[in-house]
């Protein structure tokens, strides 16, 4: 696996990192959508200190990724209890 050393840069903070190619692209992505979502509270909200604004980051983004695996989950059981109709329903041909 070929991994690259990067560096993303958080509220004023620099981090390096040593990641695989493969995912370097999605965390320089995630790293500028945090940059916005802090720069975003700062401006819209009475933050206090960076520390402030990287806790509301937090809550968003997990809350996001919360709702999102609630909504895949309710989506999978869809789909499931839809192809159970439609075996059932070629169950009942085969009859």
């Amino acid at each position: 696996m070929d991994v690259r050393r990067i560096t993303i840069n958080i509220a004023g903070r620099t981090y390096p990192l040593n990641v695989p190619s493969a995912e370097e692209e999605t965390l320089r992505r995630v790293g500028k959508q945090i940059e916005s979502m802090i720069k975003e509270f700062e401006a819209n909200f009475d933050v206090r200190d960076k520390q402030d604004a990287i806790a509301m980051c937090a809550l968003k983004m997990g809350t996001n990724a919360e709702v999102a695996k609630i909504s895949q989950e309710k989506n999978i059981k869809s789909s499931t209890e839809r192809v159970m109709q439609i075996n059932q329903l070629l169950e009942d041909l085969e009859k």
